[in-house]
């Protein structure tokens, strides 16, 4: 596996030689302070650039890059609108298990770029034309605290929607009720959880995407029963899942209410678990509910 000085010789090197390229930046993970090193972090690179129809036109020129097991161009594809604008991205998994998502954007939109995420900073800048930029910070990625009406949203969102796994379960539709569990009920967990997490560090800290540091703010007791929620397979299995997200949703939003003056929604919570109950005891020739 090429070594970081490595990585960052070629992929500055490779920039020095193009003219068009007029500069290079990083942000992501490797310049998070807070974020642990390990091999997997990719390199979040984007050169600004005269122009991006020559590049787009020979999609080649990345091969000096090295050999890749795989790559991915989000702004051609069909299946997936693309959704940076006048930009283009080349995402490129390489044979020694490095990775570079490298972003291509218009020099005139280098005062735009440069104000969209404080873990920014500049490695490379032909022109000299770039402001300095402070220190990379992840505060934007922190967690924030909710409002009144988020925190009620969320509650209500949860228990709502729970009802629709109980239904697809008891008819035995698991597809139905494994994509509204992990859909929905499972991100108004997360997101209590978060907010959860939030309040213990004084909101300082991000969690990271898809809440990957979560672990470090949960008790042991608590994460083994979130994981416990996952890979379940049959209808049994999805049952205990779904109490046991009841479980988490109710001690993390309790403790959330609680440091906040929130009204936790206690009625909505008591009423939808006894139904949920009742639709887990539920004979499957069941002509009626009650």
């Amino acid at each position: 596996m090429r070594t970081t000085e490595q990585m960052m010789d070629i992929i500055l090197h490779v920039a020095n030689q193009d003219e068009r390229v007029r500069a290079v930046c990083m942000n992501g993970s490797r310049t998070n302070p807070n974020a642990p090193a390990d091999p997997f972090q990719d390199y979040d690179i984007v050169y600004l650039v005269t122009e991006l129809g020559s590049f787009v036109r020979n999609p080649g020129w990345v091969d000096v890059f090295g050999e890749r097991i795989i790559m991915q161009t989000p702004e051609k594809m069909a299946m997936f609108p693309p959704g940076l604008g006048g930009r283009f991205s080349y995402l490129m998994l390489f044979q020694d298990g490095n990775r570079i998502d490298l972003t291509l954007v218009p020099i005139h939109e280098q005062e735009k770029y440069l104000q969209e995420d404080k873990l920014t900073v500049v490695l490379l800048d032909k022109d000299r034309s770039l402001p300095q930029l402070p220190p990379p910070t992840d505060e934007d990625y922190r967690v924030k605290p909710p409002s009144r009406e988020f925190f009620a949203d969320c509650c209500n969102e949860f228990w709502w929607v729970s009802t629709y796994v109980a239904k697809g379960l008891w008819r035995q539709e698991m597809l139905y009720a494994q994509d509204h569990l992990h859909q929905v009920v499972r991100p108004m967990l997360m997101k209590m959880l978060e907010w959860q997490a939030g309040i213990r560090t004084d909101f300082l800290i991000s969690i990271g995407k898809n809440g990957k540091y979560l672990e470090k703010y949960m008790s042991k007791q608590s994460w083994d029963e979130l994981m416990s929620t996952y890979a379940c397979g049959n209808v049994e299995e999805t049952w205990n899942a779904l109490f046991t997200m009841c479980r988490l949703f109710r001690d993390s939003a309790l403790f959330v209410s609680d440091h906040f003056g929130f009204e936790y929604p206690e009625r909505d919570d008591r009423l939808v678990t006894a139904y949920l109950e009742r639709v887990r005891k539920l004979p499957p020739d069941a002509v009626e509910i009650y």
